[in-house]
């Protein structure tokens, strides 16, 4: 096997693979798509069928053996996350793993064992790191365009009728064993990393407000206190009204507005008001696909880590008052 390409399986090619990541592992250099696994044959089959993908398998046991790959996307719902992951970790390949990374800190503190005595390298997909408006809301930062940063605020608001959250067959977002808890366990997870991503270490984090029906939290509150001084409050509420989108980020000399939705910055200062438009490529995870290809074969650092991720998982559960 070729050691300077990474030869890619995926376990779970449902929604997320379909358009967002799968079609990426093929199109990146050095990089290739050898199998595919879904527990249902006619699904996996027609998937691999339309993606030019050679094998298929309904057994994850069957692609995580498999000599030809050294790599594995792991795209099922979280609940198996870990299953997975020690699996492979277990067989020595490198592992490219969706969100959220597990379902709480526990899980989160095992996988970090499991790490801690093996070779085997493991991103985690917080792939809005490297998407061209989010990579631009660093660098506006990281040159201190509204001075030194004193404060950030997310406000996510999402009625029942809102497209922003994928759609599946099965809601298994709606079951707590399966997601970790609703709505807020999807997409929380890139919001909460992209701020620790901005911002740094953290110095503490407030238990947040909740409001849970079923355990799937419908309406979560919470502080972060970062050690360079910025404050944050976030709001996430699926039973609102009507739907809002904002993160604005208040520093000394002006501010910075954005939505994870949408495809502007805006800056104002003193001076001006500035505005900035971005498109999403096809295949939103390609760029994210593209560093941990790199990172894989030795060309550049790990784009998100687990020890990273699971300062985000810790947040989470501190929000949502899980011990």
């Amino acid at each position: 096997m070729n050691s300077n390409i990474v030869n890619w399986g995926i376990i779970g090619c449902g929604d997320v693979a379909e358009v967002k990541s799968g079609p990426a592992f093929q199109k990146v250099k050095n990089s290739t798509l050898i199998s595919v696994m879904r527990r249902n044959e006619d699904k996996v089959k027609d998937f691999a069928k339309r993606h030019g993908v050679p094998n298929y398998t309904t057994h994850a046991s069957e692609l995580i053996n498999n000599d030809k790959i050294n790599a594995i996307y792991i795209a099922t719902p979280p609940a198996s996350h870990l299953k997975y992951a020690l699996q492979i970790i277990q067989v020595g390949k490198n592992v490219y793993l969706e969100k959220p990374m597990v379902l709480n800190s526990k899980e989160a503190e095992t996988l970090l064992s499991a790490l801690q005595e093996s070779d085997v390298k493991v991103t985690v997909a917080h792939y809005r790191r490297h998407l061209p408006l989010f990579a631009k809301v660093k660098e506006l930062l990281d040159a201190k365009i509204i001075g030194k940063v004193v404060s950030a605020e997310i406000d996510i608001a999402q009625s029942k009728n809102a497209n922003l959250i994928a759609k599946t067959d099965e809601n298994w977002r709606l079951n707590p064993e399966i997601s970790g808890g609703g709505y807020f366990h999807d997409i929380a997870p890139h919001q909460i990393d992209l701020m620790y991503y901005y911002f740094g270490e953290i110095s503490n984090i407030k238990k947040g407000f909740i409001s849970d029906s079923a355990n799937v939290m419908d309406l979560v509150k919470g502080e972060i206190e970062f050690k360079n001084g910025v404050q944050f409050k976030g709001s996430w509420n699926f039973i609102a009204s009507k739907d809002s989108d904002r993160c604005t980020i208040e520093g000394e000399k002006g501010s910075i507005t954005f939505s994870f939705y949408g495809d502007e910055i805006r800056v104002e200062t003193d001076n001006k008001t500035e505005t900035f438009k971005f498109e999403n490529p096809k295949h939103v995870q390609q760029p994210m696909i593209e560093q941990v290809v790199g990172y894989f074969l030795g060309q550049n650092e790990n784009p998100c880590s687990v020890e990273e991720a699971a300062v985000v998982t810790k947040i989470m559960d501190t929000f949502c008052g899980i011990e």
